[in-house]
């Protein structure tokens, strides 16, 4: 069972979760990593869920096209959206919602 280290607001929160798992969806029913997972829409639109990955990103996949459209040149920097992401393997994230917030959002359509 892969193990989540979440940094948040000079925290790290720590949780085992199963194998194929969706943060977000996690979230959403109230289990780790709620409450400290900021999340949207959980559909790749909003960008509010966006991670930068500090450990374990060679086990994801590459970066699928609502990513690319959303996070743009954040990608380079290691940035991904968690909705996005079915976790494998141990995986460490940290998230900074005055980042997401302050990030350009590409115009929609």
């Amino acid at each position: 069972m892969p193990n989540v280290v979440l940094h948040k607001s000079g925290e790290a929160f720590r949780g085992e979760v199963a194998a194929e798992t969706n943060l977000v969806v996690r979230a959403g029913i109230r289990q780790f990593p709620y409450p400290h997972l900021t999340y949207g829409c959980g559909m790749g639109k909003c960008g509010r869920c966006a991670c930068r990955v500090l450990a374990g990103a060679g086990h994801l996949p590459a970066p699928n096209w609502k990513e690319t459209r959303r996070l743009g040149e954040r990608i380079g920097q290691g940035f991904r959206l968690v909705c996005q992401l079915w976790v494998t393997h141990d995986i460490e994230l940290h998230q900074d919602d005055a980042l997401n917030a302050a990030a350009p959002r590409p115009r929609e359509g």
